[in-house]
Order: C-alpha cells, then sequence, then structure tokens
C-alpha cells in the first residue's frame, strides 16, 4: 500500500496516509491534528523494488 503525503491548508501540517489505490481520491482525508478536509497533497519522492539487479 502507498503512502500518500498532505499538507493541511489551515493549520499547515504535514502528515502521510497509507491508504489502497483504489481509496485514493474516495476516500476523504482529515488532519489528524485539527480535523479539517481542507488539505493538498505533496508531491514526495518515489521508492521502487525490482525482483532482479540492474
Amino acid at each position: 500500500m502507498p503512502n500518500y503525503d498532505y499538507r493541511c491548508a489551515d493549520c499547515g501540517y504535514e502528515f502521510s496516509v497509507k491508504m489502497k489505490m483504489a481509496e485514493h481520491g474516495r476516500t476523504p482525508v482529515f488532519c489528524p491534528l485539527c480535523q479539517s478536509t481542507r488539505v493538498v497533497q505533496c508531491i514526495s519522492a518515489v521508492n521502487v523494488r525490482t525482483s532482479r539487479k540492474s
């Protein structure tokens, strides 16, 4: 399951949410600090693993 990074537009708190790809965009995201729904998704680094050496 991927982690999605968000920043709250009200209090500025940055947090991560782990959810399935099918849930992303369908499930409302709340700030864990102030419970606001005004959150903005942040772009973050991606870690990809492969089964063989490159």
